[in-house]
């Protein structure tokens, strides 16, 4: 079946590149450009656009974001299938995945995977402590769909934090893909002129309640003083055994994301990266250091890219509030 696979895929793939690069521009267009128009944070789609693919190539099962995406209009599932369809062909005929997405080993992981790596990971956490938790919190949400598929758990209080714009938005778009959210307490924050955990506070979050906190995708926006600000705050506003789930990059990735073509897409989205470490060496003790400066520890970790010679170019780290 690995022979016939590539038979398909080479004259298909070939004949598919005046589509793709179709379908990318679409897919980019309004990603990006509507995005923009709606006041809404393009990276959310990206995210999304990544948990669509995941799904349709069998990697990770998530009706929830696939009936999420096709109700938007910032996004187009029509310009994703012109661009992924040579390789979800190739998929479908050998069972196996190639190129994107795909689950390397733990440390081999290119930028290219960034997104289902990550995801894996945080799942992989998330399943180990949702049944110890009272409560779930996404913060930065977007179109994060973790509350609405396999980690709904009874007995655990779920919210989600993010602007007023994008949180709106999402529940307007759930209510027509037809998706229940009566479980979900959104929580709208101005993050310039508001307590994130103030609004969390009002909306019935209980900080005596063992939490698990979600931080996906967010640090590298945010300047390091807003980064530890945030891990002070949930420390400060949770009970012992509650957990902070985030994602910390290297300063490499950083610089690269600021010179490469994506600058350009971060900087006309006003989406601009700042916060990151020097993983080039001792990228463990750098973590550590960075979490155990605000008083928690570092439990399960991932290091990606971590077998690269310039080091990881992010990490998926487990910070304890012991």
């Amino acid at each position: 079946m690995s022979v016939l696979s590539w038979i398909v895929y080479i004259p298909l793939q070939v004949a598919f590149v005046p589509f793709a690069i179709f379908g990318a521009a679409l897919v980019a267009y309004r990603q990006v450009v509507v995005s923009k128009r709606l006041g809404l944070p393009q990276s959310a789609v990206e995210i999304l656009n990544g948990r669509w693919t995941m799904h349709v190539f069998g990697m990770r099962p998530d009706p929830a974001s696939a009936r999420l995406a096709a109700t938007l209009p910032n996004d187009s599932l029509f310009g994703l299938w012109l661009f992924l369809f040579p390789l979800w062909v190739k998929a479908r005929i050998s069972g196996k995945l190639f190129l994107y997405p795909r689950a390397p080993q733990p440390g081999s992981e290119t930028l290219l995977d960034l997104i289902s790596a990550r995801t894996l990971y945080f799942d992989r956490i998330i399943e180990r402590k949702i049944a110890e938790v009272d409560q779930f919190v996404v913060m930065g949400a977007g179109y994060d769909m973790r509350a609405y598929g396999g980690f709904q758990r009874n007995g655990v209080s779920f919210f989600e934090i993010d602007q007023v714009g994008i949180q709106r938005h999402k529940r307007a778009s759930l209510q027509k893909a037809g998706i229940s959210c009566e479980h979900v307490r959104f929580v709208e924050v101005d993050f310039s002129k508001e307590n994130a955990f103030t609004k969390l506070l009002e909306a019935g979050y209980d900080p005596g309640g063992k939490t698990l906190f979600l931080w996906e995708g967010v640090t590298l926006y945010l300047s390091e003083a807003n980064v530890r600000k945030t891990m002070r705050d949930v420390r400060a506003n949770s009970a012992p055994g509650s957990v902070l789930l985030a994602d910390i990059y290297a300063d490499r990735i950083i610089e690269r994301f600021r010179r490469a073509a994506v600058g350009k897409v971060l900087e006309y989205a006003e989406e601009g990266v700042d916060f990151s470490l020097n993983f080039a060496s001792e990228y463990e003790e750098k973590l550590s250091a960075l979490v155990e400066s605000e008083s928690m520890s570092m439990g399960e970790t991932f290091f990606l890219g971590s077998k690269n010679a310039a080091g990881p170019y992010v990490a998926v780290v487990e910070m304890r509030n012991d």
